[in-house]
């Protein structure tokens, strides 16, 4: 029989002892440092506030829970109150992933130098528009809307601001001197509720959420109409930070791609992201935004 003495460990040995076994253990189950991480982490998920809060969550819900099975990793969605706060979200590490209009995307690349990276975009985002609506029988081109009242949605959203800004400079409209008065809404239902509800002669918003309100009956289009419609240019996408672990950002890129419109579970979260598929992005795709957003003065 041993002495009692000798089976005694002290407290160093034994938390040398437990550090083993857990690192034993965790060699027996395979797990990577990475893997390990992941398995203790949120994946913090957030997009700019484009739509009511509701809606937004509405969208997110199953693609949150497939993202959950591709990455292994809990996927919590946390709304944000305006879109400066999902740019600041992502740089100051509070938000791990973003959806971005491309004119936030840009802010964001500016913001962070360069510590960002664009993930994934829609089909649909290669060719975005903007729609210009009105009630006004008297307005039929950009250039009548000179002495009218107009909205904007948010004042960082591409499709709700900086391109249509752009296009109305561009037809020799200075919103800001040859408009009786313009008008921030803060998201395109609530451009297409001012527009309708004759707080304002005309409004301009994406087209995709026209297109959405149109076709769930939440727009009389005998009382508004569009009126211009504006050529393609970049704009939404995924985004996350560059610190990122690279085989997290495969993961998520991967699931993203995989998406496929053919598949029941699929085709839901693509329909509510009103999305064919989503295909591969890169920071070069908005340069176009970026000059824009300086040619207007909103890059600061």
């Amino acid at each position: 029989m041993l002495p009692t003495h000798s089976l005694h460990i002290s407290r160093p040995s034994r938390r040398r002892s437990t550090a083993l076994l857990a690192a034993g253990l965790l060699g027996l189950l395979g797990f990577s440092g990475l893997s390990l991480a992941q398995a203790q982490q949120v994946l913090r998920v957030s997009a700019i506030p484009d739509e009511a809060p509701t809606e937004l969550q509405r969208k997110f819900k199953p693609l949150g829970a497939y993202l959950e099975k591709k990455t292994g990793m809990k996927v919590e969605f946390i709304p944000v109150t305006d879109y400066a706060a999902s740019v600041e979200g992502l740089i100051n590490k509070k938000l791990d992933m973003v959806w971005f209009g491309g004119f936030t995307f840009v802010q964001a690349k500016v913001r962070s130098k360069d510590q960002v990276i664009p993930l994934v975009q829609r089909e649909e985002d290669e060719k975005f528009k903007s729609v210009f609506i009105t009630t006004n029988k008297d307005i039929h081109k950009l250039e009548d809307l000179k002495g009218k009242t107009f909205t904007f949605g948010s004042e960082s959203s591409t499709s709700g601001h900086l391109m249509p800004r752009s296009y109305l400079l561009a037809a020799k409209i200075n919103p800001d001197t040859d408009l009786k008065r313009i008008a921030f809404s803060g998201a395109h239902d609530a451009t297409v509720a001012a527009v309708s509800g004759g707080k304002v002669d005309a409004g301009a918003l994406n087209i995709s959420v026209w297109d959405k309100l149109v076709a769930q009956n939440k727009v009389d289009t005998k009382q508004v109409r569009v009126f211009y419609t504006t050529p393609g240019y970049f704009d939404y996408n995924w985004t996350v930070r560059a610190d990122m672990p690279a085989e997290l950002r495969k993961k998520i890129t991967d699931a993203f791609l995989s998406l496929d419109a053919s598949k029941a579970e699929d085709k839901e979260i693509l329909e509510l992201q009103r999305a064919s598929r989503f295909i591969p992005t890169k920071a070069e795709n908005y340069k176009a935004i970026e000059a824009a957003a300086h040619n207007a003065g909103l890059l600061k």
